[in-house]
């Protein structure tokens, strides 16, 4: 058996814990350190092989927060990371363009992409609050077994 890759996770989780649910089931299995955004230390990052990157897709990309803090990071040469996100939108290719913006920065700062998850999030943004939302109850249960499954293919 290999030994377990040395993973972190680094997200951003403001309305409904959508996304800390997600990191939480992917770090479960990578038996990973999670860092909220604001709370991770830099300096350690440099000691993870694997480092996952994600939030709630806000107008078409992830929190700001998430990408300041990419932003802010030294160069990372050689280091593998990942990018997840939940989102309210559902539609074909919206994941995959949602996460340019944080895929850019990641390469930007030397990470070789490894993979990318996104699944539904229970959005109440705006006026769909008048609705009570739309994927109430994501993500749920299938979606944060196919986040495990994804995280045991990165191993």
């Amino acid at each position: 058996m290999t030994p377990a890759v040395k993973s972190a996770i680094i997200y951003v989780s403001i309305h409904h814990g959508n996304t800390e649910k997600v990191a939480k089931a992917m770090g479960r299995v990578l038996k990973a350190k999670l860092w909220k955004a604001g709370e991770a230390n830099v300096e350690k990052l440099k000691d993870f092989k694997l480092i996952g990157f994600g939030s709630g897709i806000y107008f078409a990309k992830h929190h700001q927060s998430l990408l300041k803090f990419v932003e802010g990071l030294p160069p990372m040469k050689g280091k593998k990371a990942f990018i997840f996100s939940t989102a309210g939108v559902k539609r074909r290719g919206y994941a995959s363009n949602a996460h340019k913006k944080l895929r850019d920065l990641l390469k930007s700062k030397g990470f070789d992409i490894v993979g990318e998850f996104n699944c539904p999030g229970w959005d109440t943004y705006g006026i769909l609050k008048l609705i009570g939302g739309i994927n109430k109850g994501r993500p749920n249960r299938e979606d944060l077994e196919k986040a495990e499954k994804f995280a045991r293919g990165l191993k």
